[in-house]
């Protein structure tokens, strides 16, 4: 690590669980971000910025007019252009020494493994059930957590399961149904800076994650209306598939 880089994470540096060797860790740490829009942007770039050394975007979407009120790294110049593709770049242009790999396509169940496969850690930032349960799905044959959220309206979750731990639920015990359905921002609206807020404790645990800090089997809930945290302890389902696997 050079003298550039010292100074750019000193602040990180100095941190009780990070230090050094935790910033040695995150620069050869590879994370898979699945989805570039209003989750993808903040987490993406709060990745790069905190030395995350090799980092992976999947999306197939173009930017829209309707994205730039809360998709921050998007302008009124990039509408039509990959999301991958420009919040790649702005990851790099806030942090040189990350690299930032770009696959321009939906995440399925077909493509899944390949695509997951060499990853860390998952961070599930798709607005789709299909691409959940695909992440889910991979993740428990590869062995790799993941970080699952979600926004709309008011409202925003975080989990994190990990396929290493007994004690972890998968998405599919917190969601048994592989139903889909409309919660989109699109039919149900969306407070811009919600996604900021729980994309930002999404890098969190991404990041406590890549320094071994423990992590605990909980739902986390937000309201920002009432502008309350929930934490709702959760277990494994006795009858979902991921017991078996």
């Amino acid at each position: 690590m050079n003298d550039d880089q010292l100074l750019r994470y000193s602040r990180q540096i100095m941190l009780p669980g990070v230090d050094l060797d935790g910033q040695l860790a995150l620069a050869d740490a590879r994370v898979t971000i699945v989805g570039a829009g209003g989750l993808g942007n903040p987490v993406g770039l709060y990745l790069a910025a905190a030395g995350v050394g090799h980092l992976t975007l999947v999306d197939d979407d173009t930017v829209e007019l309707s994205n730039i009120a809360r998709q921050i790294a998007y302008t009124d110049q990039d509408v039509g252009a990959s999301k991958a593709v420009v919040l790649a770049r702005e990851m790099r242009r806030r942090n040189p020494h990350v690299t930032v790999a770009v696959h321009s396509r939906r995440l399925t169940s077909e493509n899944a493994a390949d695509v997951l496969a060499g990853s860390q850690v998952v961070v599930d930032c798709s607005d789709n059930y299909a691409a959940r349960f695909a992440i889910n799905d991979a993740c428990i044959a590869l062995a790799i957590p993941s970080v699952f959220a979600a926004a709309t309206a008011w409202q925003g979750q975080i989990f994190v399961a990990n396929p290493a731990s007994a004690e972890h639920p998968c998405y599919e015990c917190f969601n048994p149904s592989r139903d889909e359905l409309d919660a989109s921002c699109s039919r149900n609206g969306i407070l811009g800076p919600l996604v900021g807020v729980i994309a930002s404790q999404q890098a969190v645990e991404v990041l406590r994650l890549l320094l071994g800090l423990p992590t605990a089997a909980v739902l986390q809930l937000y309201d920002a209306r009432d502008s309350q945290w929930h934490r709702i302890a959760m277990a494994p389902r006795a009858a979902c598939p991921c017991r078996g696997k």
